[in-house]
């Protein structure tokens, strides 16, 4: 069996028992969360949560430049009122840097040129948390009332630690 195969499979099981169809679309807490694509994450477990919760938006290093557009939908039309920026411990964003990721997709993928991308990559876990929470805090599109928090998900311990970013 293929992983899509497994996938559909445990879908039918899944959709078979969902009770959750009547839930509004506004997140029932009104909060955002950004945080890391990485596997070894799942945000209803990190941070509590359950279906109808919050909006999780998901993306390589939990990069608030990348989700800006997400929180502002957010915001705007679904009524959160609470953003939490939460990258990780462990995390590969910490591991290269754009000419390598640019090098590396030029020799795969036949000479593609991907140089005009920022993957986003970064060297300081902390400071790179600090520096997304400022990044939507100084953002004209995110309201200056709404609560910007940072943390940093240990992935040994699945902790969440707060980060000073004020």
């Amino acid at each position: 069996m293929t992983i899509v195969q497994e996938i559909q499979a445990a879908n039918e099981a899944y959709a078979h028992s969902w009770t959750q169809g009547q839930l509004p679309l506004p997140p029932a807490r009104k909060v955002a969360i950004v945080t890391c694509m990485d596997a070894r994450i799942i945000p209803a477990h990190t941070f509590g949560l359950k279906e109808g919760d919050a909006h999780v938006i998901r993306n390589a290093g939990g990069r608030t430049p990348e989700a800006l557009r997400s929180l502002v939908i957010s915001e705007q039309l679904l009524g959160t009122d609470t953003i939490i920026v939460a990258q990780h411990t462990d995390c590969g964003m910490l591991t290269f840097e754009n000419k390598d990721i640019h090098a590396i997709i030029h020799k795969n993928l036949a000479g593609a040129d991907a140089t005009h991308i920022d993957f986003l990559p970064f060297k300081n876990l902390e400071q790179n948390v600090r520096d997304d929470v400022r990044f939507l805090r100084e953002s004209p599109l995110i309201p200056k009332h709404i609560p910007i928090h940072g943390y940093v998900i240990d992935v040994s311990s699945g902790k969440l630690i707060a980060v000073d970013s004020e």
